[in-house]
């Protein structure tokens, strides 16, 4: 039996990995834009934000604790496999974690990516990383299969749904009416975006999410774009956004919704808790952010339940809305994308 075609004995979470300490901002951050196109002192101001946090990201203990939800998850499911967790730009890198895979005895893995929605960066360069720590590991590294993005999975829309309403509720003498919701996602160059279906599925997701909640007329922004000026990316940019409602008076109050995230981590606490925040009292304008997904018990079971499908695939594939169950192997062409490098 090949190892292409063995029983699925392990998950793999893979995440985009942070630095934990002042002196692994840099280094972390030099991996992350290594081969693109960003100036340095844009690398320069993105690592103070870091440090404005004691040079720690949250995102590494947020995966750890997501990790122990999805362990009890699997108790209750009878989901019988390890969990191990890699990371594209800091430790554990998936390199060092294959390796510990092949050491364990482990062949084939189902991984779960960090992130709902199809793009290089969100998809093809997770599979294009995976495959370059395969070739690393050499002979005996696991094969390693995602699971399909959750989009429009009930789990992931329940979920979202749920921290909308709790921010709702926190907008003390507002009615819902009058609040507009603001779905943020992290703004990738318009090549890339013509390349993948990465907008219909976030306005698929915000769809599902505002028609599920009680509030007025909602908007997709984007956020943590980090190219070149010249370079075309998604806009409107949320605080652009924000400046332009406020001036045209249809802003009442806002609720902001990291839906392209599924952790608060350093750009949703850095765009959305500061810049965001901080326009917003400049205009007296009354605003909540809902928390991401994280260890929701809804999104938790929707994991079990992706990887259920895979362990069972005569079971049910759930979806909502007008897109159907995404695939769960990608097509040789999903998401290409060729990044710019930096000039010489």
């Amino acid at each position: 039996m090949s190892d292409a075609t063995a029983p699925y004995d392990s998950f793999l979470l893979v995440s985009f990995g942070g630095p934990e300490g002042p002196d692994e901002v840099i280094p972390f951050l030099e991996n992350v834009l290594r081969g693109k196109n960003v100036p340095r002192e844009r690398m320069m101001e993105v690592a103070e934000h870091y440090q404005s946090f004691g040079g720690v990201s949250p995102i590494n203990q947020q995966n750890r604790e997501l990790i122990e939800a999805i362990r009890g998850e699997f108790d209750r499911s009878g989901i019988e496999l390890p969990i191990y967790w890699g990371n594209r730009n800091w430790h554990p890198t998936l390199p060092e974690t294959l390796r510990q895979m092949r050491d364990d005895g482990r062949r084939r893995a189902l991984a779960f990516f960090t992130n709902m929605f199809s793009s290089y960066s969100g998809c093809r360069q997770y599979r294009e990383n995976i495959a370059a720590a395969q070739e690393e590991v050499g002979e005996g590294a696991p094969v390693v299969e995602k699971v399909r993005f959750g989009f429009n999975h009930p789990g992931f829309i329940e979920a979202s749904r749920e921290r909308v309403r709790t921010a709702l509720a926190e907008l003390e003498g507002v009615s819902p009416e009058q609040v507009t919701i603001l779905f943020t996602a992290h703004s990738i160059p318009m090549a890339m975006a013509a390349n993948c279906d990465y907008e219909m599925q976030l306005r698929e997701s915000c769809r599902l999410v505002a028609d599920g909640v009680e509030a007025g007329p909602w908007r997709l922004v984007f956020q943590s774009r980090s190219g070149p000026p010249q370079q075309p990316w998604l806009e409107p940019d949320v605080c652009d956004a924000i400046r332009q409602g406020h001036a045209e008076g249809q802003l009442k109050a806002l609720v902001i919704v990291p839906i392209g995230f599924v952790s608060d981590h350093m750009e949703v606490l850095y765009d959305l808790d500061e810049e965001a925040a901080t326009l917003c009292r400049e205009l007296g304008l009354p605003m909540r952010r809902a928390g991401a997904v994280g260890t929701h018990p809804e999104f938790v079971r929707m994991i079990g339940s992706l990887v259920l499908e895979r362990l069972d695939p005569t079971g049910q594939r759930p979806a909502l809305g007008e897109l159907p169950a995404w695939h769960d192997v990608c097509p040789t062409n999903c998401c290409l994308y060729t990044p710019q490098r930096p000039s010489r």
